[in-house]
């Protein structure tokens, strides 16, 4: 799809008091489209060193953005992000997060290439597509971005993991790595391993991981674990090797922003370094 440029207008974080965000947080005037299930404003947090210098920086797109940066306005907890990429700094990674936030009751919708026969879903072209020719565009216009693929990310958990993979192997022209948290592959019912046979693509870096107690439920435990073990093996015979495919399978570690805080610091290092 040829790109539309999208000019937003930009305006300082505003949190409360109790806000936890660190660094230099934008908020966009609100993206409107009738692909997207809702309105929303975008996040962006810039990197340490960007108003001191003529930088250009690699930029990851993450889903579930009011989980990203503070505490307060996060549902579920946050993923520390700002914290992280203020230390990753100074050991010399730097990039741009734009937090694109879900849309509440229609993220299943959003962030799913396929329906579920119970919970519904699918529309992950129609989100991806936005990303891609309306969101990128905006943030390329307005930052000091790396625009190539190899400096462009998407990434995120559970069901954003899944459409963070998704959107990886249907827009390679613009993603370059992807970082797959605890992804939740069971929402197809086996269709997302149909689509990976068809790939071809073997280009490019992902991590992946996944805890070991995604859910109190078994059945779906283990299909989180069985899953992601199972995606980490076709990517192998796609011909990713350990320069560009980085799985951790975490001991112990619940579905939760939580844990992916405590991963996102070697995500980063690996899809960034």
């Amino acid at each position: 799809m040829t790109s539309t440029t999208t000019t937003l207008d930009w305006r300082p974080y505003e949190g409360d008091d109790d806000a936890t965000v660190v660094g230099d947080l934008r908020v966009s005037s609100p993206v409107s489209d009738p692909r997207l299930a809702a309105d929303r404003e975008l996040l962006v947090h810039l990197p340490p060193g960007y108003e001191d210098s003529e930088k250009h920086y690699p930029v990851v797109y993450m889903h579930d953005g009011q989980n990203l940066f503070d505490e307060v306005a996060s549902y579920s907890g946050e993923w520390e992000v700002d914290e992280t990429m203020h230390a990753l700094a100074d050991e010399g990674i730097e990039a741009i997060v734009v937090g694109i936030p879900n849309a509440d009751d229609d993220r299943g919708q959003e962030y799913t290439p396929y329906a579920h026969e119970e919970y519904g879903g699918g529309d992950a072209d129609d989100y991806l597509a936005v990303l891609v020719d309306r969101i990128k565009p905006a943030i390329d216009e307005r930052f000091r971005t790396e625009s190539d693929p190899e400096a462009t990310g998407i990434a995120g958990s559970s069901l954003g993991g899944l459409v963070s993979l998704y959107g990886f192997f249907e827009y390679p022209e613009t993603f370059g790595f992807a970082g797959v948290f605890s992804p939740a592959f069971w929402w197809t019912h086996g269709r997302i391993f149909d689509y990976m046979t068809d790939q071809t693509r073997d280009t490019g870096r992902i991590y992946m991981d996944v805890g070991t107690d995604e859910s109190d439920d078994e059945e779906l435990r283990e299909s989180y674990v069985n899953d992601a073990t199972r995606m980490r093996d076709v990517l192998r015979e796609q011909g990713y090797d350990d320069s560009q495919l980085e799985f951790v399978l975490d001991e112990g570690a619940i579905h939760r922003e939580s844990a992916w805080a405590r991963r996102f610091p070697d995500a980063m290092r690996f899809l960034l370094g």
